[in-house]
């Protein structure tokens, strides 16, 4: 049988140089977020307070741009978009009729 090579022995200055690349490396692309802000795409469950609590909490301003998030998120993409963002959203895109005139004795479209 062939002897098992032997494992050359841990060298530890080497192991602390990658370990120190690695974390000058994610240092470099790291960023760093201040600002925080409720998703607007996610359902918000607010809870109600106890019936018979005493506790009364201060009327606080509205956020305008927070709002305008939240109702921008629930418009129909048509609304939200001058073009369609993806090929299935092409069909049906432009849902007005082209011929809005009616031939009044038919009650079908007139020809254009």
């Amino acid at each position: 049988m062939a002897k098992p090579k032997e494992k050359e022995p841990v060298d530890i200055v080497h192991q602390n140089a990658i370990h120190v690349e690695t974390i000058k490396k994610e240092l470099r692309t790291q960023k760093l977020y201040t600002e925080f802000n409720i998703n607007p795409f996610k359902k918000l469950h607010v809870l109600t307070d106890k019936p018979m609590s005493n506790i009364t909490y201060r009327k606080e301003e509205e956020d305008p741009a927070f709002l305008q998030a939240i109702h921008g998120a629930r418009l129909e993409p048509a609304k939200k978009y001058s073009h369609p963002q993806t090929e299935a959203q092409e069909i049906g895109w432009i849902s007005t009729p082209l011929c809005i005139t009616l031939d009044r004795q038919l009650r079908t479209p007139a020809a254009c």
